[in-house]
């Protein structure tokens, strides 16, 4: 019996290779469906199965792709609708896979067609169950997707009569692999571990503590922050369908010249640059939004970027194929091309350039005293901000600059701006944004809430403030 989870940091997304005897099933995979090949081609097996647990929210799963490279069947549980060829199992169906069965457990809940896998080894014996999105490290799937025509109560309801029936009552020592990990949006606080035990999840996990199902709908749907903006667009993606990822990078590696890259501009791509956060406060092509490659690219890219707006790119060298698939992964399929000699080359032609400014904290220390004009803008989320934040810092998440007009309208010419988050990436997207709406007098703040915490003369306190 071989298992293998294949771990994406930036999505917090957990896909899974099982095989034995030289056939293999892949559960949950991603939509650059290379990994899995390459898995099945040093195990000499061939890929029977492809399982999906749900339609997927965030991100656009590779089913169709993997399926066509295969010949593999896609299955779904029960309750499942999609405009492609599919296998929809019965609960409670068993799939042979060498000398291994997988069952088919349907748990709706978090979606209506939820459904976990319960893996029996060679001797029938419950080994693992993949959870998808019904059961994590230390929670639960939100219910507040609106999976069918219920609400959040009702599918919060539902959630608990699966867990209660189908996965309370395994043996404590079946392992959990579920399909995300800490820093999914999928979940309100998952944990820090990427698997577990059915006994550990019992003896931990709040959700699987409630009496009754009034307290678990209660404890589920409390503190919900609003999902993603393209949550609902990559689940429909995942339930009608894709364009080939071949076919994607076949349109948009494209190397475009200065003049190629203006028109684009010039007709409405916007400009995206994946390099390093750091490197782009240095200099810029005016206009540019930055989500740096080494950060949780994909989440804040589906976030902020407007899925019917086409893009252009600029990278670090190299970089250009993994960025189109990294923006692929999450449904965005409109890259025009990218900026040929990339920014040196743009620099080295004299085009014009825009940079940020970063300071450090004792710069920043040093002006809050004299600057009646110095605003302090936290872009970490509300749960980071109330766990501590410098005194007076306006609380204004990067999710939130989705709504550009109506969030940044409350700052005027005169204020000068110290942006922050709690490392550095975050604040760097935040002020490319403002600066794309007008906002250039700004500072980043080097290091973030990190450095800032333990700096002399800037005060840390647990307060809601607000700009007057």
């Amino acid at each position: 019996m071989f298992i293998k989870q294949l771990y994406t940091g930036c999505l917090s997304e957990a896909a899974y290779f099982i095989e034995s005897e030289g056939v293999a099933a892949v559960i949950d995979p991603l939509r650059d469906i290379e990994p899995y090949l390459e898995l099945a081609r040093e195990r000499n097996a061939t890929i029977k199965y492809i399982f999906e647990t749900h339609f997927h929210a965030d991100f656009v799963s590779g089913h169709l792709d993997l399926a066509a490279a295969t010949k593999a069947p896609i299955v779904y549980g029960p309750e499942t609708s999609t405009a492609f060829p599919v296998h929809i199992a019965k609960d409670g169906e068993d799939f042979q896979i060498g000398k291994l069965t997988l069952r088919a457990l349907h748990t709706p809940g978090h979606t209506l067609e939820s459904t976990c896998y319960l893996l029996f080894d060679e001797n029938k014996r419950q080994h693992a169950i993949f959870t998808g999105d019904t059961l994590f490290v230390g929670d639960v799937g939100r219910p507040d997707l609106f999976s069918g025509n219920l609400g959040k109560e009702e599918l919060a309801g539902l959630l608990f009569d699966s867990l209660q029936e189908k996965i309370k009552t395994l043996p404590d020592n079946v392992i959990v692999y579920p399909a995300h990990g800490p820093g999914s949006a999928c979940g309100k606080n998952l944990g820090p571990n990427t698997f577990s035990t059915i006994g550990e999840e019992k003896s931990t996990n709040y959700a699987l503590q409630a009496e009754n199902k009034e307290e678990f709908i209660s404890q589920v749907t409390e503190g919900l922050s609003a999902p993603p903006q393209y949550f609902p667009i990559n689940a429909q993606i995942n339930k009608e369908g894709y364009d080939a990822m071949q076919t994607v990078m076949a349109r948009s590696l494209k190397p475009l010249s200065i003049a190629g890259f203006k028109e684009k501009v010039k007709e409405g791509a916007m400009i995206l640059d994946t390099r390093n956060a750091n490197t782009f406060t240095e200099g810029f092509v005016p206009g540019s939004m930055s989500i740096g490659l080494e950060g949780r690219f994909a989440e804040w890219a589906g976030s902020l970027l407007n899925f019917d707006r086409p893009l252009v790119l600029v990278t670090a060298e190299g970089q250009e194929e993994e960025t189109i698939v990294r923006l692929a992964r999450v449904g965005f399929d409109k890259v025009e091309g990218y900026l040929q000699g990339g920014f040196e080359g743009w620099k080295k032609a004299g085009e014009k350039i825009d940079m940020i400014i970063s300071v450090d904290p004792d710069e920043l220390a040093m002006d809050i005293p004299h600057d009646e004009n110095l605003v302090i803008v936290d872009v970490r989320k509300p749960a980071e901000y109330a766990d501590g934040h410098v005194k007076n810092a306006i609380n204004l998440s990067l999710g939130d600059l989705t709504d550009r007009a109506g969030v940044l309208s409350d700052f005027d010419d005169h204020h000068n701006l110290y942006v922050h988050c709690q490392g550095g990436y975050r604040s760097v997207i935040a002020c490319s944004v403002m600066k794309q709406e007008g906002i250039h007098n700004l500072r980043n703040i080097n290091g973030g809430f990190n450095k800032m915490k333990d700096q002399e003369g800037i005060e840390v306190v647990k307060e809601k403030n607000v700009l007057n």
